[in-house]
């Protein structure tokens, strides 16, 4: 996993800053791959499930911060191949319960490009991710913002399904969608799945 997140931090930072890259126009005769920053909000929960009790945990708002680098896989059809590297803060809160839970994430996206307008483009995307939280904290019963991975029911890894779509005009970049974190997180014999709405806005390169 490190290794791998290393590999796409360097595919980041290396990609050529000359590659003339319009996925909204298509103008991908020259260049094929396109590279950018992301910033947005999520707003997540978790889904618990501890000896068959669900209790209700509320949503919380969290920062996203990303790096992306994109491949057009097809001269033909505009579709695209993009990944990259996340961090989000994610967890759940209501008025009993907090949880703080910060991930690197690294999705796998398929994207299709439909041109609307001159160079306004809408790109639905569909893929998995793959997380693994490097902290967290929890205030809760008998865990009051004690560190959740050491003392609480929490692992770290996580993977899902990411989908939504995307609207580019010329350079900027803005999307909206859900994660559906299908590993199960928690650790027996409790039961606990991921979810996030996100908006992230953009600069694709």
């Amino acid at each position: 996993m490190k290794k791998f997140i290393l590999a796409i931090m360097a595919m980041v930072l290396t990609a050529p800053a000359f590659a003339q890259m319009s996925s909204g126009g298509f103008a991908l005769s020259n260049s094929t791959v396109y590279y950018g920053v992301r910033i947005g909000a999520s707003f997540s929960t978790l889904d618990v499930n501890l000896l068959e009790v669900t209790p209700d945990l509320g949503t919380k708002a969290g920062m996203t911060l990303a790096g992306v680098i994109g491949l057009r896989v097809s001269e033909s059809v505009p579709v695209f191949l993009e990944s990259g590297l996340y961090y989000n803060g994610r967890g759940a809160k209501n008025d009993e319960y907090k949880v703080n839970l910060n991930y690197l994430e690294i999705p796998i996206l398929i994207k299709y490009g439909v041109n609307i307008k001159d160079q306004i483009t809408v790109l639905p995307f569909v893929g998995p991710y793959f997380g693994y939280a490097i902290g967290g904290k929890a205030f809760l019963p008998g865990h009051d913002g004690s560190p959740f991975f050491k003392e609480g029911g929490i692992k770290h890894g996580d993977m899902g399904f990411k989908f939504g779509a995307g609207v580019e005009y010329n350079m900027l970049y803005l999307e909206a969608g859900y994660q559906a974190g299908v590993a199960n997180i928690g650790k027996k014999p409790n039961e606990t799945h991921t979810g996030s709405f996100f908006m992230n806005f953009g600069i694709n390169f």
